[in-house]
């Protein structure tokens, strides 16, 4: 029965301790996790594969991997939630809004979090997307 399985979560981030907070939250509130360290790890896995929600950092092997790979998702399966995690205004300077006039043409992101937010945002989030 599909209603009572687990929703699965890619989470996508080459930072290994953000990899492991994260992942360590989902499951505690019950989720699947597939944890990868790059944009391609990612792509391999949603060619066999759809996860429920996806969660990516911004800056992987390219500034923009988060971007090209929430882009990607949404050009193959549209129905999959994207948040975009990254710390760019922090270490770059640089701030965009996904939802500035424009932006939804070449930002294919449901949401954005800058890196420090609380578990409890993310948390809700989480649950708006697949409740």
């Amino acid at each position: 029965m599909r209603e009572n399985r687990k929703k699965t979560i890619l989470l996508a981030d080459d930072d290994p301790d953000q990899i492991f907070l994260l992942e360590h939250h989902l499951k505690q509130w019950g989720y699947e996790v597939v944890s990868v360290e790059s944009r391609e790890e990612a792509e391999r896995y949603l060619e066999s594969a759809c996860p429920d929600l996806a969660i990516l950092d911004l800056m992987m092997e390219e500034e923009d991997s988060g971007f090209i790979l929430s882009y990607r998702i949404k050009k193959c399966k549209p129905e999959v939630p994207v948040i975009i995690s990254t710390a760019v205004a922090a270490e770059r300077g640089i701030s965009f809004d996904i939802n500035a006039p424009g932006s939804k043409t070449w930002i294919r992101a449901d949401h954005y979090l800058e890196k420090g937010f609380r578990m409890e945002q993310l948390k809700m989030l989480v649950e708006k997307y697949l409740n």
